[in-house]
C-alpha cells in the first residue's frame, strides 16, 4: 500500500486503519489474533482501540478487552509490537470500580493520567503512539486537558495527540490553546464520514485540511449499510445508519449504488472505502473485520482509483452538502 503522512506529522501510516471495536465482545482472542496477523502482512499499521472497547451496553464482555487482546497479542513477539503504530482513546465510562463519579464518561487530567496507566498495563507496552479524546469535553478548560496529554508526551508515554468526535471549533480551540502553550496539539481526528454521511464537508473536513489534521473515518461503511448486504438482510430491508427500515428512497439509492459498484467490478464495502480516500483531507478509513480474510478484502480499497465521472455518479446517488461552508448554505 501506499503510505501517507499522518496530517503535518512525519509519521508514516498506512491508508487503511484496523478498528478493534469487536475485540472479545464479537471476535474471540484467537479469531482477533488471526486478524491482526492478517493486517500486518497486508501492510496496515495503524491499530485503533480505546480502553472501553470491549463490552457493549447490555452485553458481554469489560471495557479493556480489546486492549488486553492487543497486550496478549504483543507477547508473542516477532516484531509485533515493533511493527504497529498504536492508538488508544480515554473518555468513555469504564468498570474501574475505584473511580466512583470519575468512570463515568468525560474527561479530567485527573482521569488522563489514570486512564493512561490502565491501557499501557493492558496493552503491555510502555507507550503509544496516539492517544486521542474520545469525545470533546465542554467544561474542563483546555489548559487542564492539554497539560496532562502533554505531560505524557514528555514522559515518554504518548507520542502524539489525538481527537475523536472534535467539532470544527474544537479542532480550533485546541490548536490556538496549543500554539499559545508551544505544543504540536493533535494530529488527527477521529469522525464519522462516509457516502451516507457527508456533513463533516461542511466544516470539520475543510478544518483539518487547512489545519494539517489528519481524519481518521469511523463508520465508512455507515453501519453496514454500503457493506453489500443491506438489500438482502433476513427480516426484511434494514438501514443500520438510521436504525429503521430503509424506504422506497432508500432502496432506490442502494440499488443504484450496487449497480454501479458491478459496473466498476468492486465490491460495495470497497467502493465506499475508496470513496472516503478520495478525499485529501482523510488520513484513512477504519474497518472493523470479523475475520481475517474480511481484512485482505478491505485493503483491496487502497488500491481503488475512483475517476471523476465514477466520483460525480456517486454524488448524484449519495447528494452531499454542497461542499465547504458557508459557501454550501450562503451567498
Amino acid at each position: 500500500m501506499r503510505f501517507r503522512y499522518l496530517g503535518r506529522t512525519g509519521l508514516k501510516v498506512a491508508p487503511i486503519v484496523l478498528g478493534t471495536f469487536n475485540f472479545g465482545w464479537l471476535v474471540e482472542p484467537k479469531d482477533a489474533f488471526a486478524i491482526m496477523d492478517r493486517a500486518l502482512e497486508e501492510g496496515v499499521t495503524v491499530f485503533d482501540t480505546a480502553d472501553s472497547y470491549g463490552k457493549w451496553t447490555g452485553g458481554r464482555g469489560h471495557s479493556g478487552w480489546s486492549e488486553e487482546i492487543i497486550g496478549q497479542w504483543f507477547t508473542l513477539g516477532g516484531g509485533r509490537r515493533e511493527s504497529v503504530v498504536l492508538a488508544t482513546k480515554v473518555y468513555e465510562a469504564t468498570d474501574e470500580p475505584t473511580e466512583w463519579v470519575n468512570a463515568e464518561r468525560g474527561v479530567s487530567a485527573y482521569k488522563i493520567k489514570r486512564h493512561i496507566e490502565g491501557s499501557l498495563r493492558r496493552l503491555g507496552t510502555d507507550h503509544v503512539e496516539l492517544y486521542q479524546l474520545h469525545h470533546h469535553e465542554d467544561h474542563a478548560p483546555w489548559e487542564e486537558l492539554l497539560g496532562a496529554l502533554e505531560d505524557l508526551v514528555t514522559a515518554g508515554k504518548v507520542v502524539y495527540l489525538g481527537s475523536s468526535n472534535f467539532g470544527a471549533r474544537h479542532l480550533c480551540w485546541a490548536r490556538t490553546a496549543a500554539e499559545r502553550r508551544g505544543g504540536l496539539g493533535f494530529v488527527s481526528e477521529q469522525h464519522r464520514y462516509s457516502l451516507a454521511c457527508r456533513l463533516p464537508e461542511l466544516e470539520v473536513l475543510p478544518t483539518c485540511q487547512e489545519l494539517g489534521i489528519g481524519l481518521i473515518a469511523w463508520s465508512p461503511l455507515a453501519s453496514g449499510l454500503l457493506g453489500g448486504h443491506a438489500l438482502n438482510r433476513a427480516g426484511g430491508e434494514r438501514s443500520a445508519e438510521a436504525g429503521g427500515a430503509l424506504d422506497q428512497a432508500g432502496r432506490e439509492r442502494l440499488t443504484a449504488y450496487h449497480q454501479l459498484c458491478a459496473d466498476l467490478g468492486e465490491t460495495p464495502a470497497n467502493v465506499a472505502l475508496a470513496w472516503t480516500l478520495a478525499n485529501p483531507a482523510v488520513t484513512g478509513p477504519i474497518i472493523g473485520p470479523r475475520t481475517a480474510d474480511q481484512v485482505s478484502q478491505s485493503v483491496r480499497a487502497a488500491e481503488i482509483e475512483l475517476d471523476a465521472a465514477t466520483l460525480m455518479r456517486l454524488d448524484e446517488i449519495f447528494p452531499g452538502p454542497g461542499g465547504a461552508g458557508p459557501g454550501a448554505y450562503a451567498w
